[in-house]
């Protein structure tokens, strides 16, 4: 399995909800350490430089990314939120965030694992409570358990990332067509 972070889903929270992949199957954490979890912040943009997390900080990232993925999975689903979950989110949004800085070469945003974790925290509330959510899809991939933003003409995206899951899907589609097309007969 691949170690580096991806980012296919079009908002850090959904990114940061998928760092637990295949949750219906071999589940694989991403946040398996503190350096990985420093690394997400980093990869994703959302900071410049990270103080160095700890194993309280992942408990805490793996508690809010847990809480965001069953509130974007109830909001996806027309269901009720879970109220543990809207309790860890909202505690976690209500920290102080991240406050980027203009610097002689351009913006910087340096922060804490506290200040990192209340920004994707309240990008989670503002993207359950804003314009995107009948975007909000899981990817068709059944191995896959991503919710994404889909913003394709129409609707149609059927994959989180055609890089990630769409080209494993139609290459299966195309050896399982193979396998069943009639072998041609020459004379």
């Amino acid at each position: 399995m691949n170690l580096d972070h991806v980012f296919v889903c079009g908002s850090f929270p959904l990114d940061f909800a998928a760092t637990l992949r295949a949750r219906r199957s071999v589940r694989f954490e991403m946040f398996a350490s503190p350096d990985r979890l420093d690394a997400w912040y980093v990869e994703s943009g959302l900071v410049d430089r990270i103080e160095p997390c700890d194993e309280n900080d992942v408990e805490q990232a793996v508690s809010v990314r847990e809480a965001i993925y069953a509130l974007v999975t109830a909001r996806r689903r027309g269901q009720k939120y879970d109220t543990e979950s809207l309790r860890v989110l909202n505690s976690a949004a209500r920290r102080p965030t991240t406050a980027p800085q203009l610097t002689p070469t351009g913006r910087r945003t340096e922060a804490t694992p506290e200040q990192a974790l209340s920004s994707v925290a309240r990008l989670a509330v503002e993207l359950l409570a804003g314009p995107d959510v009948p975007l909000l899809k899981e990817c068709g991939n059944p191995e896959c358990t991503r919710v994404y933003i889909d913003r394709s003409r129409g609707t149609r995206r059927q994959w989180c990332g055609m890089e990630s899951c769409g080209n494993k899907i139609k290459a299966a589609a195309y050896r399982a067509r193979k396998r069943s097309a009639p072998a041609s007969v020459t004379h």
